[in-house]
């Protein structure tokens, strides 16, 4: 379990849930789900958010409190992540058994929201496109930073021509074992390099690198090796939900070719922000505009209107 070493106060603090429980996966997988903000009122619409490698409900801070008033908000660790315990299956399947299991604990029967993914969150998100829960619960999809395939292959992280070298590398770096140590001004600044746009304020490095940090090393590597194999361009085609898609041009993980690529391979793709200068912590370094999409989409798809 991952150690929680996150900001204690500030703007990325993580709030404290109004209710706490577990899901259990198909698996039988423990997950750790907070419910934030409206949730005495029946009529508020839902959002689920699904966070990426290495990170945790904690990624979520500004969003959380941005949509409490007015929201049921529903954030959960990935398996492995924050504080629901490590699993030894790791694939996408279990990602999208997990995403439902959240779904059928926290939301009633038939009930719609709005879910939005970072990363692997938005992998996950993929995965259970055609799954029975995920067609009952989701009413419009927003992805932020994040690619169906081809991640290593495509990825910026180290400055090199692309090709067989650069892939070979970059998939030694993201798969490594090595621990990340305490957070350190170096570790802050590779981190930045590697995840952040060049103009990104300290406090929001800081917050990323504890949640980052706060991984297990065995965690971060067994989700690598899936992330190297990735392959969901068949889950795009049947995510037929209105989905958004949200990167930064200075991504350098999952970069503006697998938006772009998305964009086209969704069926009914509402919408496609690109942000000058945001690398690939877009919650993060961009988060009243992220929070902004998510509650554009929760009235637009998921709040029934009278008369309706």
């Amino acid at each position: 379990m991952s150690r929680l070493t996150y900001e204690a106060t500030g703007a990325y603090a993580p709030p404290t849930a109004a209710r706490e429980l577990t899901a259990i996966s198909a698996d039988g997988a423990r997950l750790h789900v907070e419910v934030h903000g409206a949730v005495d009122d029946p009529a508020a619409p839902a959002v689920v958010l699904a966070h990426g490698w290495t990170c945790s409900t904690a990624f979520w801070a500004a969003q959380i409190r941005g949509l409490a008033a007015g929201h049921r908000v529903i954030v959960y660790d990935q398996r492995g992540h924050g504080r629901s315990p490590a699993n030894p299956v790791c694939s996408t399947d279990a990602l999208a058994d997990d995403l439902e299991a959240v779904l059928a604990a926290t939301l009633a029967p038939g009930e719609k929201a709005v879910l939005a993914g970072h990363s692997m969150g938005g992998m996950t998100l993929m995965a259970a496109s055609g799954r029975a829960g995920f067609r009952e619960h989701a009413a419009a999809v927003l992805l932020c930073s994040t690619g169906s395939s081809r991640l290593v292959a495509e990825s910026l992280l180290l400055p090199m021509r692309a090709g067989r070298a650069r892939t070979w590398l970059t998939k030694r770096i993201l798969g490594s074992r090595a621990p990340l140590g305490p957070v350190t001004p170096l570790a802050r600044r590779i981190l930045k390099y590697g995840t952040m746009g060049p103009g990104s304020a300290p406090v929001m490095v800081e917050a990323c690198a504890r949640i980052v940090h706060a991984c297990p090393r065995q965690v971060r590597y067994s989700w690598s090796k899936v992330l190297d194999l990735l392959d969901l361009d068949h889950a795009v085609r049947e995510l037929t939900v209105p989905t958004e898609v949200v990167v930064g041009t200075a991504d350098r993980l999952t970069p503006a070719v697998h938006a772009r690529s998305l964009v086209a391979a969704l069926p009914n793709c509402v919408g496609s922000t690109e942000l000058p200068g945001i690398g690939h912590m877009t919650p993060v370094e961009a988060p009243d505009l992220v929070t902004a999409r998510i509650r554009d989409l929760v009235s637009t798809y998921a709040v029934i209107k009278e008369g309706a």
